[in-house]
């Protein structure tokens, strides 16, 4: 049995067993070159030196790779890897037809027409190329998940252009699907199969195959002797049309049946029809007797012997002359003599004789090998032991890194012993892979557990994840959990490591509405606080700032502070008054000149009785008004006092300026 991982042929990958049979395992692999899973189909090592199965693995592969048709599994490639052979098919991901009538049945009738088309339709395809499947049962039928079939296992498949095989006196396939032909031992012909059709649909819409029996050989002899079981019996809604197709494909004589699949085919095409709701029940021709009865030459002697012939009653004198009158008769003629009471004995006894000696001859204990027995489940066991007259004795069980639980290790006597029919055979079967109980390791240092269990064959599997409040490096969580039982090799150990508490980075919370920052702050296991302020520029509901800020690696639990925005402040307006009074200032005297001084004294005289005035120019500023234009102008030949009114809003200041005769003489700011 091959490992997992193991690289077969520098190419397929094994990833694990798919099944266990007789003759081959088949594996899950990985093609690494075309990057795609395939079935490898490997010759059991214990077979190897096998002649016969290695020619029936051989022939397999050498009749699949014929045929190249969407409803036969594709031989994908042949080779041989250190004694052992191989065929890589393709990977059809589903189960066998046996399963899914379990799994389905009752099957609707279109589903099991259409279904039954596609197995008829590769088998007319095998056929065409001259090949015989000779073991068409459910078993060896795949459907998809998308449900399409395909057929595999062309293990005992004949090619009719094959002389070197042996096709007569063998018992090939499987007895619950075995043409009467077969079962008697003959050639399978292209009708063999055909039968075995018939009992694959027969199962599909009952569930069951049409003959049951202790043994396989009283399975066999139904198969030539009972009539086929009517469908109609056990659904009376079954259209007798399709029924008419199990009865003719299952007839006992070869040429009563279809001549070609394609004939099966095109009359199941059109069984649900309702233009054949009519149809008459099919009945085979019994003018035609299958087989002559072959007649034992034993029993042939023992029946001659009990049933002698007798002597002639005396016979009459050729010479005698003509009858004379009544009266003149000649004396009546003698009466026959008795044969003594030992002439009956000495042929009884011959005749009992015989019969002893056939009795003996038939019922004599044979010679019998005991039958390979290893990789079969106990039930299969069973079954080829009562096929061989023999017998299951004591079951034992052990324990294997080889052999799957519930399958036979080794037979005692061992494979290939001569022993009598009727004989005892032990047996002893798989508990499967020791088990390994785990223990609890959560709180332990991972390092330690792990190098523990790895010693023990056991794949360790390791996961991380934070905690607050376990240690880094130490087990949180381990899956299965303490007392379970692992199989070294095969089963996996999930241990999920601490890494303490998680570092984050915090993100840019900008523009965040409040429930995105909790959630954020949920999913990371931060602690958040909410603020409120007033901003210009975010808009109400949004976070304006955070502390601490974007960028910062922060452990969980950490606390932030997050500040959402109220929107602009609302404003208030004040209506304020100053009272400023501003000074009359005269214009000063120029005594630069003579002529200037005279002409003063002249208009000083006159300015005595009328002052120069002053221009002045007010400027303010308020929610109203700007500094940059000019709020009031005027004169004044005097002191003059005047108020100044302004409107400002909440938190704001107002600011007023006056120039005289353009110079400044009050610049200042008013508050509320």
């Amino acid at each position: 049995m091959m490992e997992n991982n193991y690289l077969l042929a520098d190419r397929y990958r094994i990833k694990n067993l798919l099944g266990e049979g007789g003759m081959a395992n088949v594996y899950l692999a990985h093609d690494e070159i075309l990057d795609r899973d395939v079935a490898v189909k490997v010759l059991r090592l214990d077979l190897r030196n096998d002649q016969e199965t290695q020619r029936r693995f051989q022939r397999e592969a050498k009749a699949t790779s014929e045929l190249n048709h969407p409803n036969i599994v594709s031989i994908l490639d042949v080779g041989e890897e250190n004694g052992m052979q191989y065929i890589v098919m393709e990977y059809v991901k589903g189960e066998d037809l046996k399963k899914y009538i379990v799994k389905h049945f009752p099957i609707p009738y279109q589903r099991v027409v259409d279904m039954m088309e596609q197995i008829l339709s590769a088998v007319a395809h095998a056929h065409a190329h001259g090949i015989i499947h000779r073991d068409l049962k459910p078993q060896n039928i795949l459907v998809d998940e998308e449900g399409n079939v395909k057929i595999t296992d062309f293990g005992i498949a004949v090619i009719l252009s094959d002389n070197s095989i042996t096709q007569t006196n063998s018992l090939l396939g499987s007895v619950h699907y075995l043409s009467p032909e077969q079962a008697r031992g003959h050639m399978a012909t292209k009708q063999s199969d055909i039968y075995s059709l018939g009992i694959i649909l027969y199962e599909m819409l009952t569930g069951s195959v049409p003959f049951e029996g202790e043994s396989a050989v009283s399975i066999a002899i139904k198969h030539f002797q009972n009539e086929m079981p009517s469908v109609r019996d056990y659904d009376p809604r079954v259209p007798q049309a399709l029924e008419n197709v199990i009865l003719k494909a299952t007839a006992k004589d070869p040429s009563q049946r279809y001549a070609t699949v394609v004939d099966m085919a095109t009359d199941l095409k059109t069984s649900l029809s309702p233009k054949r709701a009519g149809e008459p029940k099919w009945h085979p021709d019994h003018s035609k007797d299958l087989e002559e009865t072959k007649v034992l030459p034993a029993i042939a002697a023992a029946a001659e012997a009990a049933h002698p012939q007798t002597a002639d009653a005396a016979t009459a004198d050729s010479g005698s002359a003509p009858a004379a009158p009544e009266a003149e008769q000649a004396p009546a003629k003698k009466k026959k003599k008795k044969k003594p009471w030992w002439f009956w004995a000495s042929i009884a006894g011959g005749a009992l004789l015989v019969i002893l000696i056939a009795v003996f001859f038939l019922t004599a204990k044979k010679d019998v090998k005991v039958p390979d027995l290893a990789g079969l489940t106990q039930e299969q066991a069973e079954t080829t032991l009562k096929n061989a007259d023999l017998t299951i004795g004591t079951v034992e069980k052990e324990y294997s890194s080889s052999v799957a639980k519930g399958d036979v290790i080794r037979s005692i006597p061992a494979r290939g012993q001569v022993i009598k029919q009727g004989n005892t055979i032990n047996l002893v079967v798989s508990r499967g892979k020791k088990g390994y109980k785990l223990g609890e390791y959560v709180g332990d240092a991972y390092a330690t557990v792990a190098e523990r269990l790895r010693a023990q064959k056991i794949t360790v599997k390791r996961e991380y994840a934070n905690s607050a409040d376990v240690a880094p490096g130490e087990i949180m969580r381990q899956s299965p959990k303490a007392g379970k039982t692992v199989i070294p090799g095969s089963d996996t150990v999930t241990l999920t490591v601490s890494r303490g508490k998680k570092q984050i980075v915090l993100r840019d919370l900008s523009n965040y509405t409040k429930k995105s920052v909790q959630d954020y702050a949920d999913e990371n296991g931060l602690n958040v606080t909410f603020h409120q302020g007033y901003s210009d520029t975010v808009t109400a509901g949004l976070v304006m700032s955070q502390d601490p800020a974007a960028g910062t690696s922060v452990t969980a639990d950490t606390n932030i502070v997050v500040v959402l925005s109220q929107g602009a402040k609302p404003t208030k307006t004040t209506n304020i008054t100053r009272t400023v009074q501003i000074q009359y200032q005269a214009p000063a005297d120029d005594t630069s000149s003579s002529s200037a001084s005279d002409a003063t004294s002249s208009a000083s005289s006159s300015t005595a009785s009328t002052p120069v005035p002053n221009d002045i120019v007010i400027y303010i500023q308020d929610k109203s008004h700007s500094l940059n234009t000019v709020y009031r102008q005027f004169t004044i030949t005097k002191d003059t006092t005047v108020e100044l009114p302004f409107t400002v809003d909440s938190g704001q200041s107002a600011h007023y300026k006056i120039t005289r005769d353009g110079t400044v003489i009050a610049d200042e700011t008013v508050n509320p």
